[in-house]
This record gives structure tokens, sequence and C-alpha cells, in this order.
């Protein structure tokens, strides 16, 4: 049986989890909320768990809860002054009866604290809340939710905090990855994949022929499994797909995020390498760099920093990446903030080896502006 997270206080894995939760979702939520063509937002928190653990630490509905107010409760403000009715939706589920009893519980008084404390007559957080005691199999299948994620005029955030690995299927994958608008983020114990991959318990879920687990680098092991959905994305579709792995005693565990729009992944990689300056995937040296403080250390030599950049360079000079549009999306597909592509631009034009059609510029964030023609959009020329 898995280890219930909330009948204990929360280990330092957890915790790494939950604060990468929080900070995705501080980035991704304003965006949403401010947004002028976003009609409604939708939070679903699938396995919420009872809500804290048992020393009062808030669980990732607090947490969301918590965020949704913005700083000096902004978000609230825009909310109740939003012209068009916006409404934002949390929805909480958790299927063990007691711990949805304490989730609904908990949920509630939080929020009515929060409204006694500001005495907010017209609290725009609290009439959105639902809570559920069901399956996910079940919730993810009802009519209602799948017609809201086809809506293309809401904006979802999808938390999957599953235990163990059999609840996001391929099936349940592909449908995130398809709906209009949706950002998700799921937990998965990767090591339980690669200790008993020869078991039917495995294979039912996985097909674990597919991937080529290192004995010798049982770090990579949550890498893989992002790289196993990542070969399930369509062809020809632009997703964006990222993991982070946790590292808790000798096993690996970690989060996988995935989103249709570059501004999705530019707002997760900040959070990434944030968290791990090496490589933006871990709260371990994922890839055995020197350590800070160390004689060595040099934080833009990483290894993952040293490959993305040759890519880049390789791609660029075969005339893979024709412009910036293209080159910039390249270092968010491999994991690394855009700002990658821009320093390894100026190392080739510096060397003589390539030039740009256009303005060389340094913009790295919001490439989904960039227009064709547009001030900040260039072509590259090998020389």
């Amino acid at each position: 049986m898995a280890k219930d997270i909330n009948n204990s206080p929360f280990d330092e894995g957890t915790r790494i989890k939950l604060d990468i939760f929080r900070r995705c979702f501080r980035e991704w939520y304003p965006v949403f909320v401010h947004d002028f063509h976003t009609k409604h937002l939708f939070v679903f928190d699938m396995f919420a768990g009872s809500g804290m653990d048992t020393v009062g630490v808030p669980g990732s509905p607090l947490i969301l809860l918590e965020e949704a107010k913005g700083a000096d409760y902004r978000h609230c403000t825009s909310l109740k002054s939003s012209s068009k009715g916006k409404q934002v939706f949390f929805v909480f589920n958790e299927y063990i009866k007691q711990k949805y009893e304490d989730l609904s519980k908990n949920v509630h008084v939080f929020q009515d604290k929060c409204i006694e404390s500001r005495s907010c007559n017209n609290c725009p957080i609290k009439k959105g809340i639902r809570t559920y005691n069901m399956s996910f199999k079940d919730l993810f299948a009802d009519e209602r939710i799948e017609k809201i994620f086809k809506n293309n005029n809401y904006g979802k955030f999808v938390l999957l905090d599953q235990y163990g690995i059999n609840q996001v299927t391929e099936d349940v994958f592909s449908r995130l990855v398809n709906y209009p608008r949706t950002d998700f983020i799921f937990f998965i114990s990767s090591s339980t994949i690669k200790r008993f991959k020869d078991f039917q318990a495995v294979q039912q879920y996985f097909d674990t022929k597919k991937i080529n687990f290192d004995e010798a680098k049982p770090k990579e092991c949550h890498r893989l499994i992002k790289e196993y959905f990542e070969d399930m994305i369509p062809d020809g579709k632009d997703f964006f797909l990222h993991s982070f792995t946790i590292k808790k005693g000798s096993n690996y565990y970690g989060l996988i995020f995935g989103t249709s729009h570059s501004l999705g992944m530019e707002k997760f990689l900040k959070v990434c390498w944030e968290e791990d300056k090496l490589s933006g995937d871990s709260n371990c040296n994922i890839d055995n760099d020197y350590e800070e403080g160390t004689l060595f250390y040099d934080e833009s030599q990483t290894q993952k920093k040293v490959a993305v950049k040759q890519e880049l360079c390789d791609n660029i000079l075969n005339g893979s990446i024709k412009d910036n549009i293209s080159g910039l999306k390249f270092a968010l597909h491999r994991g690394c903030q855009p700002s990658i592509f821009v320093e390894v631009m100026t190392d080739l034009i510096k060397q003589g080896k390539v030039d740009v059609s256009g303005i060389f510029n340094r913009k790295v964030t919001s490439i989904h502006k960039i227009k064709l023609e547009g001030n900040d959009y260039y072509t590259i020329k090998t020389l």
C-alpha cells in the first residue's frame, strides 16, 4: 500500500514537490486571471488528500487557495472587478472517504478565515470551490468535466499528485495533451517502474521494453520516463514537456509538466532553474557536475548547458534552426531557459560563422509574441 503522506509530517522530498507546485501555480495563475480572452479558470487537484499534514503544514489544496489571492489580494480584486464576470473554479477531489471529509473541512475553514480576516462580503474564490469524493477515473470520465476540458475559452490547470504509477495512463496523458489551453503537472514514482519493469503489475501500464534503463545511472530514470511520455505526443504537435527529479533516500520520483504554450514552459523552467542552477532538472546533482564552492565550479559550463549549447550550434550551422523563434523554442524543448540560444548566437556572430537578417536582439521571454517580420524577429544566415 502506498504511504499516506497526510498521515505524518511531510518529508523533505514532499516539501520540495509542494514548493514546486506552489511556484508553478504562482507563475501560471496571473496569466489567466488577467487575460482578457479567458472566460473562466478551472483549477483541478485530482488527488487532493486531506489538505494538510499532521502538524498543519498546508498540502496542495490550501497552497492553491493561498496563491489564488495574490500579493495584497490583487488577484481577488481583479476577479471582483471583472466586467465579463470571470470566475475561478477549484475542483478538489479525494477518493478516500475520511480524507475527503478532512479535505472539505480544511478547505472551507481556510477560506472562511480568509474572508473573516478581510471582512470580505463577496469572496470570488469561495463560491467556485467544489469538493468531490470520487475515483480519479470516474471524475476524469465525467461528461461535465470533459466538456470543461474541451472548451477553448477556459484556462485549465491540472494537478495530478497520484500515489505510485497507475493513474496517469497513456489515455489520460494523450487526452490532456490534446485538450486546449490545458497545462498539467503530475507526480510519478519512476524508481518503481525501473525496479519492477519486468512485472506484469507495471507492464500493464507501461511498455517497459521501450524504456532503456541504465543500471549504472539510477538518477536518469525519471528523465527516461519523461521521454517515454514525450514519444506519445503526436507528430507535428508543438507541445512542451519537462521533468523534475526528486530524490528520496535511494529512490527517484518526480514531476512532469506539460503545456502547448511556450509561455507556460518559460514559466515552469524558470521555477526549475531557480531550484536547480546546474541543470534545472533535479533536487540532486543529476549530472554529477562540480558543486558550488568547489574549485572547478562554473555555473555556465554544466554538462546540461554545454550539451544543449552544442546542439544549438550544430542545428544553427546545418540550417535546421533558421530563425530566432525556432532557436528559442529549441532551447525550451531541451529543458533550458531560452537565454542559452542568445548566448550561442552571440558567440557565432562574433566568430563570423553566422549573420542575421533583421535586428539581432536579446529577447528571450514571451516568445509567442514574436511575429514574423516584426521588430523582434530575425532569420539566420550561415557564412
